[in-house]
């Protein structure tokens, strides 16, 4: 018998096909064939809210192809990937290809292995149409709220722009944060450090002013620290107390979609869109030296903290042979995720424990290896013993004047010998203090009284939004690179360096929409949302219902903002500059158009002279001399190119630095990464400076 398996990819369709044998035939659909229209709603909201679904004109050939190979196939297997968007994939083909929907063909894999393949084919089961109806209802959901929004943004305030669903409320809590950030008044407030060394080390160490007379001490101003250090001059220090303790530290879990996506963002500097390329290439399969095709990591879109008893226990037995049976611990560790997950798959992790990233690193790309590092390493450690800390907490008095100190010293690495987890922002922790005893007298290396300001909350970065939208129940694991990515290609939201921050854009279509459509972009109101889709998945909901619930409460305030807004047009600020324009004398403006932003005359529209925003550097280009400016691949990565782009085509990523040649004399340049080795990029001159210098 001749057997058909339909995936998404063709790189899953080569690493399967290896495994099934020569009596299985598999194809790729390269995601949907089907979908609702460009050009229209698509949805009959009056029946139902019946999709009109047509097939894609660019997947024309394909789905020919695909009629034939079904055709002269005795049994089709639809083995799309296993989420909401998967199953409505392989509904899609179903319908296409003219598949029973009670036929039992549909199959998936947790993992792309020889035991993962042979798992999911030995159990096809029918298409499931409550994850279906629950895709069905996002979709619906965001078409109508896309292709209504957004005629009434082209007519309040400009032509060409967009409204989603879920990206309006990630650009709201961009907005809102700015805006706490501006409305942020400092409080000043001061402490008293001192640097104190015993007699039994030359090393000073930290300890801060705690208490004054017996109470608190957190002064406001430099009069009452200069009081407090006046009484300290001469003083004696001596310890009063020491307490010893232990503290266990515990592994962090191993990652869902989120987790990942964040410490790909924190260590790596990921995006979150190049951190799913990297995990869905390494999830379909690479070819490993001896091994062939195989994927090697489980399915990355999940938010489930589940461990498979096989994968806990190969995990065990690698971390006894590598570092010792003492870094097991002696109860397998279970991590329990949040009440509102979906359970349908393990959390992300090797496929085959013995796999190092050592081992592969030859057959894997840069982003697959550093990614794969990073998924080893965590799921590893989440299966290691707890690291364990002796601390220590130092009571010093000078007179009524009580000081703390604080360390540590590590007693056992235990999971840390493998992998830390990175934090948002830094946390200082103290460093292991000398041999003290209660009663001992120190002396003074250095005392001070310190101002310090209230700081704002920080701006949001890629991996601190992620982090909010899944603890604000927004969106879900295949939502999250897709939002931000949206956000930053209808540039609502610009990326400096690592930071998100919105434009005058995203601010006025953000008030805009908060004064007319407060639940769209109501962070609580969208977590419901998605919570009725879960429902939905689950069975315990009925999506036409949900969608009904939606509408007429959606449609109750478009037509309210409609008339509240008759009209008016809402203007999006200018940017004021010092740049001149060059055809009739007047400042010029930065502007934000469908392609980011420009700068164009303020005497618009009688002036219409626009130009590109230029970002020079103070270098100049090694190959022609003209200027180097700073600009942006499409993907937003920054690199460096010649003003006369059209003349000279010199790029490079390294950074031009004030620094000249000593050979040439031409502009000198410092190569992306830790090392940063600075160069000479002129043909011919090939300068490098010495190590010891670069590090100066």
């Amino acid at each position: 018998m001749s057997h058909l398996v339909i995936v998404e990819s063709p790189a899953k369709a080569k690493t399967i096909e290896k495994y099934l044998g020569k009596d299985y035939s598999v194809v790729a659909s390269v995601g949907h064939i089907r979908d609702l229209p460009k050009s229209k709603l698509g949805v009959d909201i009056e029946n139902g809210f019946e999709p009109q679904y047509e097939n894609k004109k660019e997947k024309s050939s394909l789905i020919k192809e695909l009629k034939k190979d079904a055709k002269e196939s005795d049994i089709v297997y639809l083995a799309t990937d296993p989420d909401r968007e998967g199953e409505a994939i392989s509904w899609h083909l179903a319908h296409v290809l003219g598949i029973k929907p009670d036929a039992p063909v549909r199959v998936t894999f947790s993992e792309i292995t020889k035991s993962g393949i042979e798992a999911g084919m030995s159990h096809p089961r029918t298409l499931d149409m409550d994850l279906i109806n629950a895709q069905q209802a996002r979709r619906i959901l965001d078409r109508i709220v896309g292709y209504k929004l957004s005629p009434f943004l082209w007519k309040k305030v400009r032509r060409g722009l967009s409204a989603g669903r879920v990206q309006s409320v990630a650009v709201r809590i961009i907005v809102d944060r700015e805006q706490e950030i501006e409305s942020f008044k400092p409080q000043e407030y001061w402490s008293i450090d001192a640097k104190l060394l015993s007699s039994s080390s030359k090393r000073a160490f930290p300890a801060k002013l705690i208490e004054v007379g017996g109470e608190k001490f957190r002064p406001t101003t430099g009069e009452e620290t200069d009081k407090v250090l006046e009484k300290l001059q001469g003083g004696e220090f001596v310890i009063t107390n020491i307490k010893n303790s232990t503290r266990k530290k515990t592994p962090a879990p191993p990652f869902t979609t989120s987790t990942l996506q964040q410490e790909a963002s924190r260590k790596l500097s990921f995006n979150a869109r190049r951190t799913m390329k990297a995990a869905q290439e390494l999830y379909e399969g690479v070819e490993v030296p001896d091994m062939g095709a195989v994927g090697i990591i489980t399915y990355m879109r999940t938010d489930s903290l589940r461990i498979s008893d096989e994968a806990r226990t190969a995990a065990a037995q690698m971390i006894e042979q590598t570092y010792g049976k003492e870094y097991v611990p002696a109860k397998p560790r279970v991590y329990k995720a949040k009440s509102n997950v979906q359970d349908a798959h393990e959390a992300i992790r090797p496929t085959i424990m013995t796999l190092t990233p050592d081992k592969v690193k030859s057959a894997l790309t840069s982003d697959q290896y550093k990614l794969y590092k990073l998924v080893w390493e965590r799921f590893m450690a989440s299966q290691m013993e707890n690291a364990v800390l002796d601390t220590q907490a130092v009571d010093i008095a000078c007179g009524d004047c009580l000081f703390k100190a604080n360390g540590y010293n590590v007693k056992f690495d235990g999971f840390t010998k493998l992998y830390e987890e990175s934090k948002d922002s830094d946390e200082e922790e103290g460093g292991a203090l000398p041999k003290l005893t209660v009663g001992e007298k120190l002396r003074v290396k250095e005392i001070s009284g310190n101002q310090h300001f209230t700081q704002p909350p920080a701006r949001y970065t890629e991996a601190s939004l992620i982090k909010a939208l899944e603890e604000n129940g927004i969106g879900r694991p295949s939502t999250y690179a897709p939002t931000i990515a949206t956000i930053l290609e209808r540039h609502y939201v610009e990326r400096e360096g690592k930071q998100l921050i919105p434009t005058s854009l995203g601010i006025v279509i953000t008030e805009l929409m908060k004064g007319h459509f407060e639940r769209i972009v109501d962070a609580k109101f969208t977590a419901q949302m998605e919570t009725e889709l879960d429902r939905i998945e689950s069975g315990d909901a009925n999506w036409v219902s949900v969608l009904e619930n939606f509408y007429s409460g959606f449609d109750k305030m478009l037509v309210k903002a409609e008339k509240d807004m008759e009209g008016k047009r809402v203007k999006i600020p200018d940017e004021p500059t010092d740049v001149i324009c060059e055809k009739c004398g007047k400042p010029m403006v930065i502007k934000i158009g469908p392609y980011g932003k420009f700068l164009g005359c303020s005497g618009f529209p009688e002036c219409k002279f626009t130009k590109r925003i230029v970002n020079e550097t103070g270098g100049n280009c090694p190959k022609c001399g003209a200027k180097m400016l700073a600009k942006k691949s499409k993907k937003g990565k920054p690199f460096f190119g010649c003003e006369n782009y059209k003349d000279c085509n010199f790029m490079t990523w390294d950074t031009p630095i004030p620094d000249i040649c000593p050979q040439c004399g031409s502009t000198m340049f410092k190569k992306v990464g830790k090392a940063g080795q600075v160069y000479c990029a002129k043909e011919g001159c090939g300068y490098v400076r010495p190590e010891e210098e670069a590090g100066k």
